[in-house]
């Protein structure tokens, strides 16, 4: 037997945590082409079909854009600090793409390395993902590829399975999913079922293979010289998270920051003197693939990379992982 649950009864779910206070966010459509991820006010602002992907992930609801650190103000000669309020509300993700979901765990290392992020981990020790298996996809989706799928669990509390009439099945996964449901659902004997997903097209061990003897190979010029270096790639994976940490404010006091950053901006690694060691955008493309497939996977044992497909859906040149690791495993014949 299984859970179910009407997509009226979800929304009403939705709806109840709402009027608690607590955050709510999930795919919402903001003009008649785009849909993002976004903070709810309305459980019928919830977008649940319609849509491949929405244009961002859910990484900016534990991982945000720009985040105080501390403030300080300057009196005479001296600093004075102001400690930021590290509470954080319980929030909420509902309907996200299974492949968003799975970043969560892939993230969690690079966070909690050599010194443990508080404003990460309370982000994410508050936060309820409930992810909807995928109907559909497009050709840009590789899911498959990097060991995932339509339906795939990692990284979620539960996952809704459409039925068929508007239900889904629900699969709790932890105790947060368990509480989340609890009492919401009803007893069925069908089972939901999701889109075989796409094919397989690469292996990321054959990629890892050739990245580890190929740095200066003729691929990166070929395949990655169209990059304009706007991020969008980054900006919108569920995986990437380079940040910089930035002073903003005046001669009276301001704030320290944390604010993303991005490989593929020149200035990423403009050091002082005015040496750069990645002079052009092949060289940070190939960075972006070197750390997604190898030196990632060789620190926490995990590909830096879902299968989304937003790094290409976004970018205005139509570039994106895809395309270059199939040309990597055009070149080594697989």
């Amino acid at each position: 037997m299984s859970e179910m649950i009407s997509k009226s009864d979800l929304r009403a779910l939705l709806e109840e945590w709402i009027a608690q206070g607590k955050r709510a966010a999930g795919p919402a459509r903001i003009k008649p082409d785009r849909v993002l991820y976004s903070t709810l006010k309305s459980a019928e602002d919830l977008l649940l079909e319609g849509f491949i992907h929405p244009s961002n992930s859910i990484k900016e609801f534990v991982f945000p854009r720009h985040e105080i650190l501390y403030g300080y103000k300057f009196k005479g000669k001296g600093v004075i600090l102001e400690e930021m309020d590290l509470q954080v509300p319980e929030q909420l993700i509902l309907a996200a793409r299974p492949c968003d979901a799975a970043a969560l765990p892939i993230l969690d290392p690079v966070f909690n390395w050599d010194f443990k992020d508080e404003f990460y981990n309370r982000r994410r020790q508050a936060t309820t993902v409930v992810t909807l298996a995928c109907g559909k996809y497009d050709d840009y989706c590789f899911c498959t590829s990097v060991g995932l799928g339509p339906a795939a669990e990692k990284g979620s509390d539960a996952i809704l399975i459409p039925l068929g009439n508007d239900r889904f099945e629900v699969r709790t996964l932890t105790n947060r999913g368990k509480a989340l449901f609890q009492g919401k659902t009803q007893t069925t004997a069908e089972t939901g079922t999701a889109s075989e997903g796409p094919s397989v097209k690469f292996s990321p061990g054959t990629v890892a293979e050739f990245l580890s003897t190929h740095f200066e190979d003729p691929l990166w010029q070929e395949q990655t010289l169209r990059c304009l270096g706007c991020g969008a790639c980054a900006f919108t994976c569920p995986t990437c998270h380079c940040f910089d940490i930035v002073d903003e404010g005046n001669a009276a006091g301001g704030v320290r920051v944390k604010n993303w950053d991005a490989c593929q901006f020149p200035l990423f690694t403009l050091h002082a003197s005015g040496h750069n060691p990645r002079t052009s955008q092949p060289h940070r493309q190939r960075q972006r693939i070197l750390h997604k497939f190898l030196i990632y996977p060789e620190k926490f044992e995990e590909v830096l990379c879902t299968g989304c497909g937003n790094c290409t859906r976004n970018c205005p040149a139509s570039l994106g992982v895809l395309s270059v690791v199939e040309a990597i495993g055009q070149t080594v014949g697989t």
